[in-house]
Order: structure tokens, then C-alpha cells, then sequence
């Protein structure tokens, strides 16, 4: 049997099922989670985040949505992905940020530049509501090693945030937010591909984007980064595979 699958019938903590509310990726469908408080054994997140589950503080969570499969996790595979023209563009544009990397301590920077970014991206969803205290509890409660990828500008300005996590096998992007009104930047994509970059020259195999779902314009962006696998039925399979039969 598949690893990814056994580890994931195998769970040692007790699961939870949330109730439902409105998806925010498919109008007019409900969504519904099981979640797991990794935060009792911070050692089983790394074979439930190869199962597909997607770290939130101290939870890890999957999509149980009655009678609808839509989220898919997608991971990239590293040594194999090659950045395209426009790719290449991006990271050319982007070569006078520096790049910072530290413990997931936000400053109040880090604040402010979320709250412009959710406001523009995200001002209907349930992030807009998040106060400085909701934050700085999403970024830094966190029981596995987990860093904040920060990018400034010349002016030492932050221009945008990545929170990634650790695992034996890759890293997984778990939240970024950025400067909506610099556009020019592609920023980000730019932030994933500097993930990418990160990876490779820790040897990791996989980034993990967290979930796809076809025809959301809000994951339509995760289609450029490729060649990438798609958990599907228990097991990782080639993304186009999985994207050409549905």
C-alpha cells in the first residue's frame, strides 16, 4: 500500500469535524473540514501533510465536503521544474528585493501590509475581520519549524510575506500576502518561485501549494508551476493526469 495512504488511515489523534459554511472558492456550495490539533504529537504533521492536509496554527485540516471533491492538494516537483519566459521575467524584475528569513515573529509591518493586502484580495472574507492579536497567533502559533519569508525593497520598504513550513520531503507555502498596488511585481508569483529556489538549494523534492480547484480563478495560478502532482484517490498523481479526466 502507498505510504502517503497508510500514514493517513493511521492517524493517531482524534479528528474533528467542523460545521458547514459557505465555500469561498465554488458559489453557491457549502464547505466542510475534518481537523486534527496536531500540536499533541507535532510529529504526525509531516505524514498528514504528505496525505493532503493543510496546516492552520496549531490544526491541520482536509476539505470533507458532503457530495463535492474540488479541493485538490498540488505539490511541485523542484529539481524538475524549469521557470517559463515569463517566469524568468518576474525574477529579473524582482532582483533588487532582499530576501530575510526568521522565526514566524511578526512585525507590525508584516501587520499593516496584511491588512492592505486582505482589504484589496480578500475584503468579504473572514480575514478582513483579523485583528493584530488574530495574526500574530496565525504566523507564529505553529508546533513544527515553521519560518517567515519576508521581501524588502531598496528603500528596506516590506513589499511582501511568505509562511512556509518544513517537511522531510519539501516545503509547504502556508499563507503570503504582499503589496497589491506594485502589480508590476508579479509578486506573488515571484515569492513562489523564490520558494522554489529555496528548496532546490536545500535539496528538498516538493513545494506544497496547498489545494487546486479547477475553475477557481483563485487557483489558477498554481496550473504555471509544473511539472506537479495532485493527491487524488490516496495516492500523488501527475497533476495533468488528474486535470485531463475530470
Amino acid at each position: 500500500m502507498d505510504q502517503d495512504k497508510r500514514l493517513h488511515r493511521k492517524i493517531p489523534l482524534p479528528m474533528r469535524l467542523s460545521m458547514r459554511s459557505d465555500c469561498p472558492y465554488i458559489a453557491g456550495q457549502t464547505e466542510q473540514r475534518i481537523a486534527v490539533d496536531i500540536s499533541l504529537d507535532p510529529h504526525c504533521h509531516d505524514g498528514l501533510a504528505r496525505a493532503g492536509f493543510r496546516r492552520v496554527e496549531n490544526w491541520v485540516y482536509r476539505p470533507a465536503c458532503p457530495n463535492c471533491n474540488a479541493c485538490l492538494p498540488w505539490r511541485v516537483n523542484v529539481a524538475a521544474f524549469k521557470a517559463s519566459r515569463n517566469m524568468t521575467r518576474i525574477l529579473k524584475k524582482n532582483s533588487d528585493l532582499t530576501r530575510s528569513i526568521t522565526r514566524p515573529d511578526p512585525t507590525n509591518a508584516h501587520y499593516q501590509l496584511f491588512k492592505a493586502y486582505v482589504t484589496s484580495r480578500h475584503d468579504d472574507g473572514q480575514m478582513a475581520r483579523m485583528d493584530h492579536d488574530d495574526f500574530t497567533s496565525m504566523i507564529n502559533n505553529s508546533p513544527i519549524e515553521t519560518v517567515l519569508v519576508s521581501h524588502y525593497d531598496k528603500e528596506n520598504r516590506l513589499v511582501g510575506s511568505v509562511l512556509a513550513d518544513f517537511q522531510s520531503d519539501g516545503l509547504s507555502a502556508v499563507y503570503s500576502f504582499f503589496d497589491t498596488e506594485q502589480a508590476e511585481r508579479s509578486l506573488g508569483t515571484y515569492m513562489v518561485l523564490d520558494l522554489l529556489t529555496i528548496a532546490k538549494e536545500l535539496s528538498l523534492d516538493w513545494l506544497y501549494l496547498g489545494y487546486f480547484v479547477q475553475g477557481s480563478r483563485k487557483m489558477a495560478y498554481k496550473e504555471r508551476f509544473k511539472p506537479a502532482e495532485i493527491f487524488d484517490a490516496g495516492i500523488w498523481k501527475p497533476a495533468d493526469d488528474v486535470i485531463r479526466r475530470s
